[in-house]
This record gives structure tokens, sequence and C-alpha cells, in this order.
């Protein structure tokens, strides 16, 4: 994957992304494909209609049903929905999260149960990328810890010391399997948690900057906080996130937060 900024206005910034599949103009938003396809929506559809550049995909409910084994033998999402650009598939650490009491994280990953038929899963770092390398998507999200805003100053600190920890064994995973000749053609991005803490977005995004990460998300936003309350976090986190990779503000996508984000030098976006 190629990332390289165009032009620039302010803090906002035009740019190309190119991965294996396609080329993405960015500022970008990605349309929600849960199950790899956009509700009512063919291939033939987002690419010639909407002009898609890149879909969203949804681990967790790829995962479940039809299973991601299943996706691999069809051709991972591209086959399966044969749309020939890009994917990025989320981890499925926000769908664990909102399943509230059903599911359970802990040091090592999220125990939860399935939606559909309540049978007991764990996602930890490690599975949820193997999930992804069977879905072959383009970019692939590591497991973070998010929680639901306000949230008490010790859940934030533990919700940052496990995603850095789980970025460090994601990314660790992700270059033993490029060493055997797996997921090559994927990307990784790290996740930057936090809350409206300032501090504790700067903390965890050093760390996560530290690393060899294809591209940095902001998450844990969208999740409780009034607009103003996440416009000043993005605001707040920027400075401490590398200018030379692309920035994904994860599960935004209203034309007001479009605007004001892009403002603030985000480059991609999504939102159902």
């Amino acid at each position: 994957m190629t990332f390289s900024i165009d032009k620039t206005d302010g803090a906002a910034r035009a740019g190309t992304l190119t991965t294996a599949h396609s080329t993405i103009k960015t500022p970008v938003f990605m349309p929600v494909g849960t199950v790899g396809a956009v509700k009512s929506l063919d291939a033939v559809d987002m690419m010639q209609i909407l002009g898609a550049q890149i879909i969203l995909g949804n681990t967790y409910h790829l995962y479940l049903r039809p299973g991601s084994k299943v996706v691999k033998e069809l051709g991972g999402l591209h086959g399966f929905t044969k749309f020939n650009r890009s994917f990025l598939t989320d981890s499925g650490g926000f769908q664990a999260f909102s399943l509230g009491k059903i599911s359970k994280p802990d040091e090592n990953g999220i125990k939860f149960k399935s939606h559909i038929d309540g049978s007991a899963h764990y996602f930890t770092p490690r599975s949820v990328l193997d999930t992804q390398y069977d879905l072959n998507s383009d970019i692939m999200m590591i497991l973070d810890d998010l929680v639901a805003l306000p949230a008490e100053k010790k859940r934030v600190e533990l919700s940052i010391k496990r995603t850095i920890k789980w970025a460090r064994e994601a990314i660790d995973y992700h270059k033993f399997k490029q060493s055997n000749g797996e997921g090559l053609t994927q990307n990784i991005f790290g996740i930057i948690q936090g809350g409206t803490d300032e501090a504790a977005r700067k903390f965890c995004a050093e760390a996560l900057c530290e690393m060899p990460f294809d591209g940095l998300a902001i998450g844990g936003l969208s999740v409780g906080e009034s607009n103003q309350e996440m416009y000043d976090t993005v605001q707040a986190v920027m400075p401490y996130i590398d200018a030379a990779r692309p920035r994904y503000l994860m599960g935004v996508g209203t034309p007001e937060d479009l605007v004001e984000n892009v403002a603030r030098g985000v480059d991609m976006f999504d939102c159902v």
C-alpha cells in the first residue's frame, strides 16, 4: 500500500491511497457492507452508480455468517461480492462492545455470544486477523478495547493499556504471517483509544505510532459524546498521529461531521 498527500489546505489534505485492488482518492467515505455488500445494492451499483472506491466489511458478521472460510473458498470478499475495488474490514470489536451484557473483554480478548444462536465465541488479536486473512481485505483493523462515553478514568486507562498490548500482538503476528508468505497484499491499521481525555489519547497515539502500522485510526468516538467533544478530541489527538500515514475516523459519517473532521486532517470515514 502507498499513500501520498497531493494537496493541503490548513490541516485538511487531499491524497492518494493505493492498494492491490484500486487507487483511492482521499478524503474518502466508505459505505458499510455489513456482510460484504451494501444492502439492496450489487457490485455494479456500487462501482458505476455510486462510484464507491472502497467498502467496509464487518468481520463480526462475516465470521458468524456465512463464515470466513466460506468467503475464502469463494475468492475472498472480492470473489464473494464481485466488487473489484478495495475492501477495509473492521475487527469486530465495536460489535462485541455493542452487544453489552452478552460480551466481556478481558486481558487477552473479548468473549461474546452470537446474536444469531447464542453460541459462545472469543475474539483475540490473532483470531480477528486470521478471519481477515480469509476475507482477503485490503486493509485490516486490529482488535481494540472500546468503551462507551462518558467513562471513568480507570476504565479509559484500562482500555488504552489493552489496546496497546493487543496492537503489539497484532503487528507481531502480521509480520510473522507475511514472513511465511501470507497476507502479503494486506495492510494493517492501528486504532487509537482514550475517550475524550487528551492525555490518554496522546499516550495511545504515540505508542501506536512507534509500531509499523500502514495507517492509524481514531476509535472510540461517536459512542455517546457530543459532536463538539468529538471535534475537540480529534483536534487534540491529530498532532500526535504520523502525518505520513492515512488517518481514519471510525464510525463517523454525517455530512457535518465529514466537513468538520476533514478540516482537522482526517482522510477516511465510515458510517451506517
